[in-house]
């Protein structure tokens, strides 16, 4: 059964990147505005609600969103701006819980079942955070209320913006019953089209399916989604959540061949360095990624037993993993980026061996 003692609220602050830039410029508040840079190939990292009546939204380029709406407001983004509002949030979940999961600059999980304020109920509290950080930063924020994460995160999206859904524990399954699927997470569009050719559309059609039958036709994931059309999800809310990766991009004006990326590399290793040595961490494991016109992705990735120890063995690592991918030399790709991965608190390690 679920557990129905937990009170996690997840809190999702409304359109933030773009409204972080329209309360400085308030005259662009009813206009089609979209946080972007100018790059021929860039994409969209926030659309404000008006630009969404468009269809525009995160992730989509900038070539079809200015087909959609020619005359959309383009703000390059501001990120260290956005961090400053996100620290001045955090702040205000600080003096409910110390039980905080960062998710990114403008989402957090919160478990408030025991809260620094003692109020008793769990959406007196997200109305309160609500309020503090309307008050704080002149923003809006959405709050799922729910028994577990998985459930409020679906809730927070539900009366957006600037509203909060509740879902008691004891209107879990009524609630999951009807939920389609396409609202639960991991559940992208490959994994859709499956699931409704075995017609399924919600959850409640899962709920009469045995386990082991969806661990057959979605491995690992089908276990996942047993528990969840149960109502089931008895994942912590890590107040210590590890970064999974750094990982620097570039996009190209142009499609290159690997020979014409090679200038690129060093570049993305000094910056993906530079963050490790800021963030004073270390890393194990290093990834490569090139993007083809196509935009089909090659990925490469290799871990070691000890940490790198200097930007010089980065780019050691990298041109090995471009070296085993083979890539034949007339393909031509529109990005490429470094990562690095298995990431922990820098302190002296053994030198690393590539061979």
């Amino acid at each position: 059964m679920p557990n129905k003692l937990r009170k996690i609220i997840h809190i999702d602050m409304d359109a933030f990147y773009a409204s972080v830039e329209l309360k400085d410029r308030p005259e662009l508040q009813d206009l089609p505005v979209v946080i972007s840079s100018h790059h021929p190939r860039a994409v969209i990292a926030a659309a404000s609600y008006p630009a969404r009546r468009f269809g525009l939204r995160s992730a989509m380029s900038m070539g079809q969103a200015k087909k959609l709406c020619p005359q959309l407001v383009v703000i390059e983004p501001n990120f260290d701006k956005y961090r400053a509002v996100s620290q001045n949030v955090h702040q205000i979940f600080q003096q409910y819980t110390a039980l905080i999961e960062p998710l990114s600059l403008d989402e957090a999980y919160l478990d408030v079942t025991e809260n620094l304020k003692n109020i008793a109920s769990a959406t007196e509290v997200a109305r309160q955070i609500r309020a503090d950080i309307f008050a704080t930063t002149g923003l809006t924020a959405s709050a799922g209320v729910a028994p577990n994460k998985f459930l409020a995160k679906i809730a927070s999206d539900w009366n957006k913006p600037n509203g909060q859904f509740v879902i008691k524990p004891t209107q879990v399954l009524d609630f999951i019953q009807t939920l389609p699927l396409s609202k639960i997470p991991g559940v992208g569009r490959v994994t859709q089209q499956k699931l409704q050719q075995l017609n399924l559309h919600t959850l409640g059609d899962v709920q009469g399916l045995a386990e082991q039958v969806l661990t057959q036709h979605f491995g690992k994931y089908g276990k996942q989604l047993y528990l969840y059309a149960q109502g089931i999800d008895e994942r912590p809310v890590k107040a210590e959540r590890e970064r999974q990766q750094i990982s620097k991009e570039i996009t190209f004006d142009q499609d290159y061949t690997l020979q014409q990326c090679e200038t690129a590399w060093q570049p993305l290793a000094a910056q993906v360095w530079h963050s490790l040595s800021r963030k004073q961490l270390t890393a194990r494991g290093v990834t490569v990624k090139l993007k083809l016109k196509n935009f089909q992705v090659l990925q490469h990735s290799k871990s070691f037993k000890h940490a790198l120890q200097t930007q010089r063995q980065l780019e050691q690592v990298l041109q090995q993993l471009l070296t085993e991918l083979h890539i034949a030399p007339h393909l031509q790709f529109r990005l490429v980026g470094v990562g690095v991965y298995q990431l922990q608190t820098a302190q002296q390690q053994p030198q690393l061996c590539l061979w």
